[in-house]
């Protein structure tokens, strides 16, 4: 029997996210023997600071990717949310999930039912904090770090009024009843890939077990996200955002930017979803132009 492992932050959520995709597995090979490895990753360490003090998102995949290149393990999950743009290309992505609910939401303390002014909400990213502020003018906003559990239980100790959480994690833990609101895609753009789960695996290997798994909608759609980011350079200090959704052959496009003076920039491009990736280096270099 063949064994296959499986790299994983040790967080809960990372966990039953890499289960999610060793059950696709299974499902495609039943042959196939899966075992989960999990790792603690620099970035799940430092968390007195924020992302961009401590060097960004590849500080959640540096220890995942050493040990696929050392061959501890033979694939590795992840939020695509959270992956760098640019990547070890000794370690392709191998494709994309199913897209789960991409939208955010708003978290309140327990037994509580409206924010308080007093106190800021807490959120981890940039992107984050400039919509926020359009959405709720006058309320405070700070960072949170740590995983979704460390983050609620600083929540419900009083430290925030609420959190804004990708509304996917929150229901693959079984805690959508925490929700207080969800914000559309249009009112709070998602990050690029939220909701969709990445596999990397190692460049030259055939992967035909993961035929279960790999999704063409959600594929298209981190695509032309991923690639509207990146050709705008934004890593986890920027506030770009993109979300892409599919109908037929046809892939709309949605992304933010800041202006030099910190405004928000948006807009849109519709074509053909074959062209995702050119559709978001498209959609970028206009955004570009308009902030310039």
């Amino acid at each position: 029997m063949n064994t296959l492992r499986a790299g994983s932050r040790e967080s809960r959520l990372a966990v039953v996210q890499t289960e999610l995709v060793m059950e696709a597995i299974r499902q495609s090979d039943p042959s196939l023997r899966l075992e989960l490895v999990t790792m603690k990753t620099t970035g799940d360490k430092i968390l007195d600071r924020t992302l961009d003090q401590v060097g960004g998102k590849g500080l959640f995949v540096k220890e995942l990717d050493t040990a696929l290149l050392e061959g501890r393990v033979d694939f590795t999950v992840h939020s695509c949310k959270d992956l760098p743009m640019d990547l070890d290309p000794r370690l392709p992505l191998a494709g994309f999930s199913r897209r789960a609910d991409p939208r955010d939401a708003l978290v309140l303390p327990e037994g509580v039912t409206e924010l308080d002014p007093s106190k800021p909400i807490g959120c981890a990213s940039a992107r984050r904090t400039l919509q926020l502020r359009r959405l709720f003018p006058g309320q405070p906003v700070a960072p949170v770090r740590g995983n979704v559990q460390t983050r609620l239980r600083k929540l419900d100790e009083g430290q925030y009024a609420a959190l804004v959480l990708a509304a996917a994690g929150l229901k693959r833990l079984g805690l959508e009843g925490r929700v207080a609101r969800y914000f559309t895609t249009d009112e709070m753009i998602p990050a690029a890939g939220q909701g969709i789960l990445a596999v990397q695996v190692r460049a030259g290997e055939d992967f035909p077990w993961l035929a279960g798994f790999l999704d063409r909608d959600g594929t298209d759609c981190a695509l032309a996200e991923r690639a509207f980011v990146r050709r705008l350079d934004g890593g986890c200090s920027s506030p770009v955002a993109a979300y892409a959704a599919v109908e037929g052959e046809t892939l709309t496009l949605r992304g933010m930017d800041v202006t030099a003076e910190g405004a928000p920039v948006f807009d849109t491009i519709t074509g053909p979803r074959a062209q995702a990736e050119a559709l978001g280096t498209a959609l970028a270099d206009r955004i570009r132009e308009g902030t310039t």
